[in-house]
């Protein structure tokens, strides 16, 4: 099996493979948020791309999550950070989510064999998940507005790390730059990331908290899949929650 690395999701045609795996990642934010709901006893997550398909959403009842250029849309019940879907106030509930980023590469991905969603948190999780399907691998970063983003990038690498032991082979030379990425990154990966525009912008926005959550590696075992049939994340085979110590 072969495993690539898109680095942003306007080149998704170019590594679109018919019986490929899509693991989509946004470490900041979005896709350690949705993981992070999940293990907060969310039902479904419906990602949807713009602004105005969310409020429409919020205007017919549902609960929903938005987020634009770091910020909570003014309308929405939540924004994009881990911490807002906490258990009481979404265990149960199906939510509707936007953000800059992630949402929009899923639905880049949508032609894709099977969508699935990692980030650090949830990074072996995501290896067992694609170790179980054996098949090909295409890891598509959220980036930034369309641009190549440092910390999706690490990201790929640390997954490809994790599948080269299992018959996994990095294709093409953004694999390699990502497993290098990772390689100098994994021994200090805070201090490495806060190097990074994303960081900066989240700094900015007194957002730093949410930081060290979306750097922790394996945090949680729960692997939200898309599915196309009914345009909602969910859990195939939800796992009890294991809270840390």
């Amino acid at each position: 099996m072969i495993i690539d690395v898109c680095l942003s999701p306007v080149l998704y045609p170019k590594y679109h493979r018919p019986g490929s795996m899509v693991v989509i990642v946004d470490i900041f934010r979005a896709t350690s948020t949705i993981i992070a709901a999940f293990e907060n006893g969310v039902r479904s997550i419906r990602p949807v791309a713009t602004i105005e398909e969310a409020e429409a959403c919020k205007a017919a009842g549902y609960l929903v999550g938005a987020e634009r250029n770091c910020c909570r849309c003014a309308f929405a019940d939540f924004g994009n950070s881990p911490f807002d879907y906490r258990p009481e106030l979404v265990n149960g509930k199906d939510i509707v989510f936007t953000t800059t980023n992630g949402t929009k590469a899923i639905h880049y991905a949508k032609s894709a064999y099977r969508i699935i969603t990692g980030a650090f948190v949830n990074l072996q999780a995501v290896a067992d998940e694609c170790i179980r399907e054996n098949c090909d691998v295409v890891i598509l970063c959220a980036g930034w507005e369309d641009k190549i983003n440092i910390e999706d990038t690490i990201f790929g690498g640390a997954l490809i790390e994790l599948l080269q032991p299992h018959g996994f082979h990095p294709a093409g030379d953004a694999s390699l730059i990502a497993l290098a990425l990772w390689q100098q990154a994994k021994f200090n990966l805070p201090d490495y990331i806060k190097q990074t525009e994303h960081y900066s912008r989240l700094s900015a926005n007194g957002l730093e908290d949410n930081v060290p959550y979306c750097l922790t590696l394996n945090l949680l075992k729960l692997v939200p899949v898309y599915s196309k049939v009914d345009n909602i994340l969910q859990l195939t085979n939800p796992i009890p929650p294991v809270y840390p110590a």
